[in-house]
């Protein structure tokens, strides 16, 4: 049906140098950086271009992100490319509502420069993420529910790679349980806490109060919620979507197969990484998968994009 969805990448993906041929060769991308500083007081080129010790922490990674992304998408959005539908990956989401119309790009600075600092000062001690190859996703959430401590899905990434979070122990004897029942493999991730896990539902509290002062605009689009993989079209739901996304599971396969089913046959990544563009691979051989990380990669994609 010569659908496009633009996707946005979530934490982990960043890299020293993200976006630095965008904002060096488009005034587009340059003014995203400026006013992504101004609201935050942060030099956003030094920190995305030169501090590597700062940008994996989680209160600078956050906003370094959506910066980047942002930037790479005004300059395809300068280029008159307008997708059907957003997606993002957990701190994703934020970039596709505003690609989707609904949140100003400086609304979206302060709150994920909020939220960064909420995450990095919430933390709990004894938490503990692992990613869980090879086992279907009603397995590892039966293995959940059974195992004593506090241990749930965090990410399902795509078919084979499901995350589960929670309390360090708890993940450590799901993950052994999950070895047990069939799973190739348990990798222990190298993050700073339980992300996306009920112990984090204080920081969405915290969040709620945040987003109650931003104005939210109509949709021109629709976006795929982390929540509920389903399109959002109002703005009613956005801001409790928001609040509990930091808490609950990321269910990107099932919004990548929404859209699947919804007649998106065309993907476009926005931002550092392809590792969306990978979770699509899994789930259709069928599709058109591109990505924009690289300045070199924008004109490949405007092809493709010209053709749908």
């Amino acid at each position: 049906m010569d659908k496009i969805a633009f996707m946005f990448p979530g934490q982990g993906a960043q890299y020293i140098g993200m976006a630095k041929d965008f904002y060096e060769k488009e005034a587009a991308a340059e003014e995203i950086f400026q006013k992504a500083g101004q609201i935050t007081g942060i030099d956003l080129p030094t920190l995305c271009f030169e501090e590597k010790d700062k940008l994996d922490i989680t209160e600078y990674t956050q906003i370094a992100m959506v910066t980047a992304e942002l930037a790479i998408y005004k300059v395809l959005e300068e280029r008159g490319f307008k997708p059907d539908v957003t997606a993002g990956l957990s701190l994703g989401e934020y970039s596709a509502i505003v690609a989707a119309g609904a949140m100003r790009a400086e609304d979206a600075f302060a709150i994920v420069r909020r939220r960064g600092v909420y995450m990095q000062e919430a933390v709990p001690e004894g938490g503990a993420m692992s990613a869980v190859l090879g086992l279907e996703c009603k397995v590892i959430e039966d293995v959940c529910e059974t195992v004593e401590g506090m241990v749930s899905v965090a990410n399902y990434n795509c078919p084979g790679q499901t995350v589960i979070t929670g309390q360090a122990d708890a993940v450590l004897r799901a993950g052994e349980m999950l070895k047990e029942k069939g799973a190739k493999r348990v990798i222990p991730l190298n993050v700073s806490g339980p992300f996306h896990s009920p112990m984090l539902a204080h920081v969405g509290e915290r969040l709620a109060k945040d987003l109650e002062k931003i104005q939210l605009m109509d949709f021109s689009i629709p976006y795929v919620a982390n929540l509920t993989a389903d399109y959002v079209r109002s703005i009613e739901p956005v801001k409790e979507l928001l609040k509990m996304q930091i808490s609950s599971s990321v269910k990107w396969q099932q919004s990548v197969e929404r859209m699947l089913a919804d007649g998106v046959d065309t993907f476009v990544e926005i931002g550092p990484g392809k590792t969306l563009s990978g979770f699509v691979k899994k789930l259709s051989r069928d599709v058109c998968v591109v990505n924009i990380d690289k300045y070199e990669d924008l004109e490949k994609a405007v092809e493709v994009l010209k053709n749908v």
